[in-house]
């Protein structure tokens, strides 16, 4: 964002506080498209100058954006414009395929790859029989370096016998073997972030995330993924396209 295309009047007949009109104003820039991913806004000192407020009010505003979810702070830096996904809820699609379609880079950054017993409710989950062996995948799933979700993956070890073979993407790797879901059922729901995955996702603890589960088959109808996303809600939109019965 450039320090003059910001252009902002403060509504007179608005009885909100001057910061909320300063934020909304960025806001809808940002959701109409004006500025781009990681495109840097003014420092607060620049945007107090530009709009002739205090630099608490400019803070207020910024600090509201980062709440959102559309602004993301990197210490050292300054504030940047935060990715999104647009996700519809029609296509069977990985997290970099969605990533890479929207022109974001995806990375992850795993914290386990293992073959373990499975537990009771991924035996249950995925058909197995007790004692089976199955690939735990546990990692960070990044959009422009931003951590976006904490994921955590489990397949029969048949499907994954070497956890360490994954790169980035899972459904990449899982069509170089032939093994490619055909299809899944997916639940969504929300929950509050525990101080754990809190510091995982870089959220305050208590923060609303979208828990997403999600069950993948191989077309023979053979359940072969069980994967649980824990998402920053402020970076999803799920989009699900419905008609009226006739």
């Amino acid at each position: 964002m450039s320090h003059t295309s910001f252009e902002f009047t403060a509504d007179a007949s608005d009885n909100s506080p001057l910061y909320l009109q300063i934020a909304r104003k960025l806001s809808d820039d940002v959701r109409n498209g004006r500025y781009h991913v990681d495109q840097a806004l003014p420092s607060e000192r620049t945007l107090s100058e530009l709009l002739s407020v205090s630099r608490v009010t400019a803070r207020k505003a910024i600090d509201q954006l980062v709440d959102q979810g559309l602004v993301v702070r990197r210490r050292g830096s300054g504030n940047y414009i935060a990715p999104r996904i647009e996700q519809p809820l029609s296509n069977l699609t990985s997290f970099s395929e969605q990533l890479a379609q929207r022109g974001h880079l995806p990375g992850s950054r795993w914290l386990k790859r293992a073959i373990v017993t499975a537990s009771a409710d991924e035996q249950l989950s995925l058909g197995l029989s007790p004692n089976s062996r199955v690939a735990r995948l546990e990692r960070l799933r990044l959009a422009d370096d931003v951590v976006m979700a904490y994921e955590v993956s489990v397949l029969p070890q048949k499907i994954v016998p070497d956890p360490d073979a994954i790169g980035d993407s899972l459904y990449k790797y899982l069509e170089s073997v032939n093994k490619a879901p055909a299809r899944a059922l997916q639940h969504i729901r929300a929950m509050n972030a525990g101080v754990e995955l809190a510091a995982r996702l870089n959220v305050p603890a208590g923060q609303a995330v979208l828990f997403i589960t999600r069950i993948a088959y191989l077309e023979s109808g053979e359940a072969m993924e069980l994967t649980h996303s824990y998402c920053c809600s402020d970076h999803y939109d799920f989009v699900a396209e419905m008609r009226r019965g006739g």
